[in-house]
């Protein structure tokens, strides 16, 4: 969902302004201190009018109310010092690191500060000025104090700082943190009596939060974390409650504006394809093919997301789903990203259609020109069938003669106009998304509440969880060993890397590098292969079908492979630097192992910090990939996620809807009620928020249609 506090044009009238008149919508180059290049590194965080300015929000703070002193500090004590300087100097290290000390004294003791290569601090530091710190006490040759905040008070002590609560703002080369908290300190006095209110009085008295100045005030310049936290409460809601009326909106308009085709539910073919399954559905899937067979006889387009954990069972429901369509005359198009996975659906496709007397046609944009001339004019005929391709799919000369449902595969790795694009070749087919990054409903629900969502929260029976351990780099001998091991049993293996080749600038393993070390090493005797990003998409495809026909001992690869085949003889997936990776993409790694009835490891190897250490432990302790999403979206945020998934850039800059429950909550019944009184928000009492978020979330109204 795109966001823009400012939106894409700036000024009222779609143009910033330019001259001396103090407006929010000034270009931020015109104000003093900034000037071309600073306005430059400013739009690199989006900063382009006084307005994006005022709504860069600090991401922590660090507190200088409250002034410890020196004497009292221990070891990994976090705290604020202020206190003369005694002493200084530069010290090589010998690792070649140059770092800035001094000898900070105050009235109860003294204590060491380091600044590890940051050398230049001697030129602007001097013997006898005072230094406010803000910092962690750390043990290097004794106490030392580590600062994360340096303020020269000069040679006086002063207020300016002490007492504060100083704001910590992201920041890019060429405009340090320091330097957005003092252009803010210069003009938040000038502009921030401009801010107007938008939100009704009743609503920030239902969320218990401050009015929009306020909250400005309170977040750039807080007298304590609990205001700053206040302040930042007000700006969350506030991202809440846009992204759930827009949902809402878009939700209701898919429901009355789109009429759908009202499907009847024959059970003929999906009868036929139940009694013929060699397994038994689980409850999770007998629950989601009911509510998208509800969805789909209601007359009303199905506009739904089906997610569920690797391995649970979405290709079966998407089957029973487009046999519903075929069985009442319609055609059904399920959408992969990758020519492979395509092959791979329609493989799955064909064995569990074979009883049925049907086999789906497969269509990517590599097939002969005569297969795909014969693909294309069994697609524009109103034969009922299954399709099966990639975004070929998609291409403006793809017809269909009477499109019913289409079904986007790993639909986060699909465009939105992709997505969209598909929807529209038929005249009102049901829209069935798939994912398989699982997300706790609630969450799901904020991210995608224009859609309804149907969970997968079980594995079918007799899916094995998969051993997960770290180990250590000393542990890299008996690691390989084991894997040697599997191999020698018939059993296939995967190595990922971060990494494609070797950096000066990074110390990290790269893949190309471990497959020359392991095929004339350890695995000198077996067939191993390489597989990254850089390969053309027929090499990859060449590789990835000889793993899966077992021609492939142990495949050395980067994270291409994170959502790929199934390979139920592959029992091991052994990463290198795990550290590297978010938990949900390790989960995803490690579901391409345990597909099949041997039991599958899957070993996090390497050296890590002990806060590394303790983020793995929620990966090696759990199969459950909602537990692992959530622990993810807890530690990494919001930003990715939204950014990936939805509309190109992040939902929210503010609000977490992990930890912000309740006021989440409060949201959603605010945008209820209102969408239920004024469903266009056109009466007067909602013009100012209609028109705020017609200016900053203009695209993401544009795909949702609700304009």
């Amino acid at each position: 969902m795109s966001y823009s506090p400012s939106g894409p044009s700036g000024g009222e009238r779609g143009f910033p302004v330019r001259g001396p008149r103090k407006s929010l919508d000034t270009l931020v180059m015109y104000l003093t201190g900034v000037g071309p290049a600073r306005a430059d590194a400013l739009r690199r965080l989006g900063i382009f009018t006084v307005r994006d300015l005022l709504h860069h929000i600090p991401h922590r703070y660090e507190d200088a109310s409250t002034i410890a002193k020196i004497s009292k500090l221990r070891i990994g004590d976090a705290g604020t010092i202020v206190g003369r300087v005694i002493s200084k100097g530069i010290i090589p290290t010998r690792k070649g690191l140059r770092v800035f000390q001094a000898v900070i004294k105050d009235e109860s003791g003294m204590i060491e500060a380091g600044w590890p290569g940051q050398p230049f601090l001697d030129r602007s530091i001097k013997v006898g000025d005072v230094l406010l710190l803000a910092g962690t006490v750390r043990f290097y040759h004794g106490r030392q104090f580590a600062p994360r905040e340096t303020i020269n008070l000069g040679g006086e002590e002063t207020d300016d700082a002490i007492g504060r609560v100083l704001a910590v703002y992201p920041a890019t080369e060429g405009f340090s943190f320091k330097q957005i908290r003092a252009l803010l300190d210069r003009h938040l006095e000038t502009y921030l009596p401009l801010v107007q209110e938008y939100l009704p009085a009743a609503l920030l008295s239902q969320a218990v939060v401050p009015t929009l100045p306020d909250a400005l005030r309170m977040v750039h310049r807080p007298t304590s974390l609990e205001e700053a936290q206040r302040g930042r409460s007000r700006l969350a809601y506030e991202e809440l409650l846009f992204v759930n009326i827009l949902h809402l909106r878009a939700r209701a308009l898919a429901r009355t504006a789109r009429i759908g085709i009202e499907f009847t539910n024959r059970r003929d073919l999906t009868s036929k394809l139940k009694s013929n399954l060699p397994f038994e559905l689980t409850n999770a899937q007998v629950r989601a093919t009911r509510e998208i067979v509800k969805d789909m006889t209601s007359g009303n387009r199905m506009h739904r997301l089906l997610q569920g954990d690797v391995g649970s069972g979405k290709t079966v429901v998407a089957l029973f789903a487009s046999l519903l369509a075929m069985e009442n005359g319609y055609q059904a198009a399920v959408m992969a990203p990758t020519e492979l996975l395509a092959e791979q659906h329609a493989m799955t496709f064909a064995k569990m259609l074979a009883p049925l007397g049907l086999s789906p046609l497969f269509m990517t944009g590599s097939l002969t020109a005569k297969a795909r001339r014969a693909a294309a004019t069994r697609l524009e005929s109103t034969e009922p069938l299954l399709v099966v391709g990639t975004h070929a799919l998609v291409s403006g000369d793809t017809k269909f003669g009477r499109l019913g449902l289409a079904v986007v595969d790993e639909q986060h790795r699909f465009g939105v106009e992709q997505r969209l694009a598909l929807g529209r070749k038929g005249e009102r087919p049901d829209i069935l998304l798939m994912s398989a990054t699982p997300i706790p409903r609630s969450l799901a629900l904020t991210i995608y509440g224009d859609l309804e969502v149907s969970i997968l929260d079980e594995l079918p029976p007799g899916r094995q969880p998969v051993t997960t351990v770290r180990r250590p780099e000393t542990a890299r001998a008996k690691v390989l060993d084991f894997v040697d091991t599997q191999v020698q049993k018939g059993r296939q293996a995967y190595v990922v890397l971060p990494i494609i080749d070797e950096s000066e600038k990074i110390a990290l393993k790269a893949a190309t590098k471990a497959y020359d070390e392991l095929r004339k090493g350890r695995f000198s005797d077996r067939r191993v292969a390489l597989l990254h990003g850089r390969m053309d998409a027929e090499a990859k495809d060449e590789v990835m079908r000889r793993f899966r026909a077992g021609d492939i001992d142990v495949l050395i690869s980067t994270t291409v492979i994170e959502v790929g085949i199934d390979v139920p003889n592959a029992t091991v997936m052994l990463i290198e630097h795990p550290e590297r990776f978010g938990l949900s993409q390790i989960h995803q790694l490690r579901g391409r192992v345990g597909r099949g009835a041997e039991e599958s490891f899957c070993i996090l190897l390497g050296d890590v910090s002990p806060d590394t250490e303790e983020r793995l432990s929620v990966v090696v302790n759990s199969n459950d990939g909602f537990k692992v999403a959530e622990a993810d979206l807890r530690l990494r945020g919001m930003g990715d996620l939204f950014g990936q998934r939805q509309h190109g850039e992040a939902t929210f800059k503010v609000a977490n809807p992990l930890e912000d429950v309740e006021l989440n909550e409060t949201a959603r019944e605010n945008a209820l009620e209102m969408l239920s009184k004024d469903p266009n928000l056109s009466s007067k009492a909602n013009a100012a928020l209609n028109a705020v978020i017609r200016r900053r979330y203009a695209r993401a109204m544009e795909l949702f249609r609700v304009g």
